[in-house]
């Protein structure tokens, strides 16, 4: 495979591309050209264990300006899309950039995979199906975004599947839920509580903390991805879940405890404009057509997630000092 990588030096798009350079953890020998625009959340730290990888190659790009982004593509069979400004809160504070990097960037992406024969994998979320009271979201279900940065996920979705029906494109989409592990930048909600934790801070939960999320861990959502270009059909949507509902309020029990801290360093605050009750991926169609699983027990993940914060303050300490643009 010859793959052209957005959003590669992300918490997931970096991880995804140490995957696809692992020969034992593919089994396969792959090229890798790692787009990434390195704003306040793309680090070439990420990618330091596959830096000196003689399939890796890396450009600083932003995915908005299509004319390099269709020099970029030329060459490669295989298109991962990672790269979006994906913080909630952010998107509530100011949109446009959300509008600009998963909208019209995405359109960018499917023009120049169009134009060269790519295939193309989107990476959407299971926040742009909005909030689910009870039972899971199958993939057929509407798409109801309720945040603005949901809201641009899902436009980029739905352009990916109208270059499909219009042009025949080769696109893949795969919508996953709350994804965990090592990497991840200090401003979602294990890594801020655990960064917070090691400090001697408090937490903030939001509203009555009883907001639940399915958690998945990075691998394997990396791995359901990997699934879908190996054994997926064009035009089609997979939901990728990890199997562990939890409310914000027993993640944060759980995340005090690994870090010996007691209910005391909870501070309650105000609640998310938009805060979505709840998420639940149905990911049978992923078992059936992908042979997808997720492999990944969360307690054993939780706790060497919280341990390799602990261990790689050099990582993440210089971020928190990092001017947000």
């Amino acid at each position: 495979m010859k793959a052209l990588v957005t959003g590669a030096a992300g918490f997931i798009g970096s991880h995804f591309v140490r995957m696809l350079l692992d020969p034992a953890q593919d089994g396969e020998r792959h090229t890798v050209t790692a787009v990434d625009s390195l704003t306040y959340a793309g680090n070439r730290e990420n990618l330091a264990p596959v830096r000196d990888h003689p399939g890796l190659r890396f450009e600083q790009a932003d995915v908005r300006d299509a004319a390099l982004l269709d020099r970029l593509v030329a060459g490669h069979d295989t298109v991962v899309h990672f790269a979006a400004e994906s913080h909630v809160d952010r998107s509530i504070d100011g949109a446009r950039d959300f509008v600009l990097t998963n909208v019209l960037g995405t359109q960018s992406v499917l023009d120049a995979a169009l134009r060269h024969g790519a295939r193309v994998v989107y990476v959407s979320t299971d926040e742009v199906y909005g909030s689910i009271a009870t039972g899971s979201w199958p993939e057929e279900h509407p798409l109801r975004p309720n945040s603005p940065y949901a809201a641009s996920k899902a436009s980029g979705d739905l352009l990916a599947q109208a270059y499909h029906r219009t042009h025949g494109l080769d696109v893949r989409i795969t919508r996953c839920s709350n994804n965990y592990g090592p990497y991840q930048y200090p401003e979602k909600i294990i890594p801020l509580f655990v960064t917070n934790l090691l400090r001697g801070l408090t937490v903030p939960l939001y509203g009555d903390g009883m907001n639940a999320r399915d958690w998945l861990h990075v691998d394997d959502h990396c791995r359901g991805i990997l699934l879908a270009l190996r054994h997926g059909r064009p035009g089609e949507v997979y939901n990728i879940g990890g199997g562990t509902e939890l409310t914000n309020r027993e993640l944060t029990d759980l995340l005090l405890k690994a870090c010996g801290a007691g209910p005391e360093r909870i501070e309650y605050v105000a609640d998310r404009k938009g805060h979505d009750r709840r998420y639940s991926v149905d990911w049978s169609k992923a078992r059936r057509e992908l042979g997808y699983e997720p492999r990944r027990d969360f307690t054993a993940g939780l706790a060497e997630t919280v341990r390799w914060y602990r261990e790689n303050s050099t990582w993440w300490e210089p971020l928190l000092r990092r001017p947000a643009r």
